[in-house]
């Protein structure tokens, strides 16, 4: 190469590290030093373990306040809260769209059902622990009530007696052609309408039908599937359910929409109690003041809660699904329940307690009272799937669209 060339070369290439370092220089001034590059964030993965709590929605409000008081004490422990129908849940978990680290449903008729189903396939370990912590154990109490509008309350404890309404005089209200006359009711009241939800879908009306079923057979526990295959009762049932124009899906839609639209739709209906304080505690409508009726038998909605067996629940989820449910059953945790109209799981908790949110004593009026009709014990599995069959044989499929 000439020497010319290579004199030319030289300079330009001089001159293009001047021009660079003059470019940089003047960067630095405008905009400081050059900052280092961020480093990459840090995954919190590594010290935060999750659960998946699936929970029956009827406790939301409860379960998302503790939750949140939880997140803050343990912070490493993340806690996602899917709310789920009972029965949509069991359902979810049978076929695996569902997989939770702790399931708690209402009660324990739900939990008993998915038990039994799934132990079906033998190939199956079982999906509960026998004992221990992560072993089914409830978390609040509620008892399934009637609440009726004022007038009508009235005339249906008077029927059963002046005490707990019976199932045997609500049918006879139903069933009859004469309407609410036919129990020393007002003419002008017309038909007597009953609201309870789809059993096939809500677990209020799971328990609507297990509580009736139980009376109309004399029994407080030992209900069989024989009981249910027996024709004068099953043609009895289709009878009270002539009461019932429609079910919701969820015992929160129904509750709302006896509000809503008065006893032109319902004229008493089968809900959980808290669900009843709540609206008790709320200015009367348009239609008057409800009261609260206790049936001769009861059934407990005790929302067990179990850390499930699951193959897709790890070691360390299972740990931390333990001090979720330690935090759960501790006293100010279930202390706060009664200002959401639960009874607390922990009998050392005084239902009568001065606290000023506590709606037990103030809603005495509305027939709310601290002792209640013993429970119903909850039946098999097997019972209870065939009572949902009948249901939907003698009744569901009439009011198929």
């Amino acid at each position: 190469m000439k020497p010319a060339v290579l004199i030319i070369i030289g300079v330009l290439t001089a001159l293009g590290g001047a021009l660079y370092l003059s470019a940089r220089r003047a960067s630095e001034r405008e905009g400081g030093a050059a900052r280092p590059a961020a480093p990459a964030p840090v995954s919190t993965r590594a010290v935060r373990t999750e659960i998946t709590f699936l929970y029956s929605t009827e406790k939301k409000a409860w379960v998302e306040a503790a939750a949140a008081d939880f997140q803050k004490a343990h912070p490493h422990i993340r806690v996602n809260l899917v709310g789920r129908g009972s029965l949509e849940a069991a359902q979810g978990i049978l076929e695996g769209r569902e997989r939770p680290t702790v399931w708690s449903p209402a009660d324990s008729a739900v939990l008993r059902m998915l038990e039994s189903d799934w132990a079906t396939d033998a190939a199956r370990a079982p999906l509960f622990a026998a004992a221990g912590e992560a072993a089914p154990r409830p978390l609040v109490k509620t008892p399934l009530v009637f609440v009726a509008w004022e007038g009508r309350a009235e005339v249906l404890q008077r029927a059963s007696g002046g005490g707990p309404v019976s199932w045997k005089v609500l049918h006879g209200a139903v069933a009859s052609d004469q309407g609410w006359p036919a129990v020393g009711g007002q003419p002008e009241w017309g038909f007597v309408k009953l609201g309870h939800t789809d059993p096939t879908r809500s677990n209020s009306g799971l328990q609507a039908l297990l509580l009736a079923s139980l009376e109309f057979h004399g029994k407080q526990s030992g209900l069989t599937v024989a009981d249910l295959l027996e024709p004068r009762f099953q043609t009895w049932l289709s009878q009270l359910e002539r009461g019932a124009g429609r079910f919701p899906q969820s015992t929160g839609t129904l509750m709302a929409d006896m509000v809503r639209f008065g006893p032109s739709r319902y004229d008493i209906a089968v809900v959980y109690e808290n669900l009843a304080i709540a609206q008790l505690s709320q200015p009367p409508g348009n239609w008057g003041a409800l009261k609260v009726l206790y049936p001769t038998l009861t059934s407990w909605s005790d929302h067990p809660a179990a850390v499930l067996e699951g193959d897709w629940v790890l070691p360390r989820q299972r740990e931390a699904a333990l001090e979720w449910l330690r935090y759960l059953h501790s006293r100010p945790v279930q202390q706060r329940a009664l200002a959401f109209g639960f009874r607390p799981a922990d009998a050392s908790v005084p239902l009568t307690s001065p606290e000023e949110n506590n709606p037990f004593h103030p809603l005495s009026a509305h027939g709310i009272q601290a002792e209640v009709p013993p429970g119903a014990e909850v039946p098999e599995g097997s019972v209870v799937r065939n009572l949902l069959t009948l249901w939907s044989r003698r009744v569901g499929s009439a009011r198929s669209p």
